[in-house]
């Protein structure tokens, strides 16, 4: 079977350079694509992802700095390298401490150049073949190659999305793929702790700062130490908190309520939302220079209905874990409840899974969860436990029916690298499709 060749961008405004890497990359027998400018470069990269990114640091245009950090969302577990003078030596080596993985410096040897390549690649493909720890959708796993990326860098990192989609759970293995994993991880619900008390319990108080504060109390800023201060719904913050935040931010620094010495704030601060925090600064309710403080590293979590490949993968992981909790013998869901699971909205995202398992497990009589144990609202009676065996076959083909479909959706049809993701020879994937009535006009 034929394979695509590795698709490699390079963003160099010399024309001669340019072309001369082109050219050279060709003849390797990789599939280069040229930009010169920077604009150009970030508008493509939002449409297709390159297997690896050759960037000079200086560009008409923009540095190669703020290319790299404009195009982190898009990059995924692609290598980046960046090509530098060698009076642009200190930037290059502050990209590679902010997540880009390699640098050379002009003049260089073009075999070295090829050399690089092959390593940074081999790499990548290392780390895409391990398991995904956020899920294995595509979206998810780009997540996590950027957080991976970025998990040593000090910027300010903001999770947006739904409510429920795991925001938490991603900036926590943030934590735990960063070198402060052995430092605290203090997470602060700003909306469900009363504005009167949120600065206390944020910047904490001396004593007799106030009516009843009888001892000194060390805030979630002051306990986070050097490890993670994470600001859950950092939108319902209230306004004269924002310029705490913000004082802090940019100073690094903070003060007890009713203190007078500056403290130093060493933790990196993560914040999450899932308000539209440009429109709050459009309403006047958030501070514009807070808003682009904290969004340095802006990282969207999907809702859980727009990644289905995670549904099920969440599902038999959330069983196991309640049943091991509850000390239960259960052992799994259903097909039928699977296809439940599959065919489900999901308005709620993950938590909303997380409490469906947690409630049928907690409840099982069966070893193994039937649709209505999920959801109760199908009611009771066969066919909410699934019926005879015949109904139960034809939920296990229509569940195979989807994950075909899925396999020809990844590979635009082509039924012979659809048939080797799904671990079956390319016949046996002919057969199948027959029989659930997807053989017609399938380009091979």
């Amino acid at each position: 079977m034929s394979h695509e060749p590795t698709r490699v961008a390079v963003i160099e405004d010399d024309p001669v350079m340019g072309a001369s890497l082109v050219q050279r990359l060709e003849l390797e027998g990789y599939a280069p694509v040229w930009w010169q400018t920077g604009g150009d470069a970030l508008a493509a990269l939002k449409l297709q992802r390159p297997d690896l990114l050759i960037c000079d640091i200086r560009l008409p245009d923009m540095t190669g700095e703020e290319i790299f950090r404009r195009a982190l969302p898009e990059l995924g577990t692609s290598p980046v390298l960046f090509i530098t003078a060698y009076g642009d030596i200190e930037q290059a080596v502050r990209l590679v401490r902010g997540g880009a993985d390699d640098y050379l410096t002009k003049p260089f040897d073009i075999d070295d150049l090829l050399e690089r390549i092959e390593r940074l690649l081999g790499a990548r493909r290392a780390t895409e073949s391990a398991s995904s720890a956020l899920g294995l959708s595509e979206p998810m796993r780009r997540i996590e190659a950027l957080l991976r990326r970025v998990a040593d860098v000090d910027s300010s990192v903001l999770f947006t999305g739904e409510s429920g989609v795991g925001k938490e759970v991603a900036a926590r293995f943030l934590h735990q793929v960063s070198a402060r994993a052995s430092s605290p991880f203090m997470a602060v619900n700003c909306a469900a702790i009363p504005g009167e008390l949120m600065e206390s319990e944020l910047f904490g108080h001396e004593r007799g700062a106030f009516t009843g504060a009888h001892s000194r109390h060390e805030g979630y800023a002051e306990r986070a130490r050097d490890g993670i201060l994470f600001l859950d719904e950092v939108g319902d913050l209230p306004a004269p908190l924002q310029a705490k935040l913000l004082h802090l931010l940019h100073d690094r620094t903070f003060h007890r309520l009713g203190g007078k010495t500056p403290l130093i704030c060493r933790a990196r601060v993560i914040c999450s939302t899932n308000r539209d925090l440009e429109a709050l600064v459009a309403a006047g309710a958030f501070r514009e220079d807070l808003f682009y403080r904290i969004n340095v590293i802006p990282v969207t979590i999907p809702p859980l209905r727009t990644r289905p490949d995670d549904i099920l993968p969440l599902l038999r992981g959330y069983v196991r874990h309640f049943s091991e909790t509850f000390e239960r013998s259960v052992r799994g869901p259903t097909s039928p409840a699977e296809e439940a699971a599959l065919a489900h909205a999901w308005p709620g995202n993950v938590r909303e899974l997380r409490n469906r398992v947690e409630r049928a497990v907690a409840l099982a009589e069966q070893p193994w969860l039937a649709p209505v144990d999920l959801f109760p609202d199908l009611g009771r009676g066969d066919a909410g436990r699934g019926g005879p065996v015949t109904t139960l076959a034809e939920a296990r083909e229509a569940a195979e029916r989807r994950q075909i479909e899925r396999a020809l959706e990844h590979t635009d049809g082509r039924v012979a690298k659809a048939a080797e993701l799904l671990g079956v020879s390319r016949t046996t994937l002919w057969e199948k499709m027959r029989r659930v009535g997807l053989s017609e006009n399938r380009p091979e």
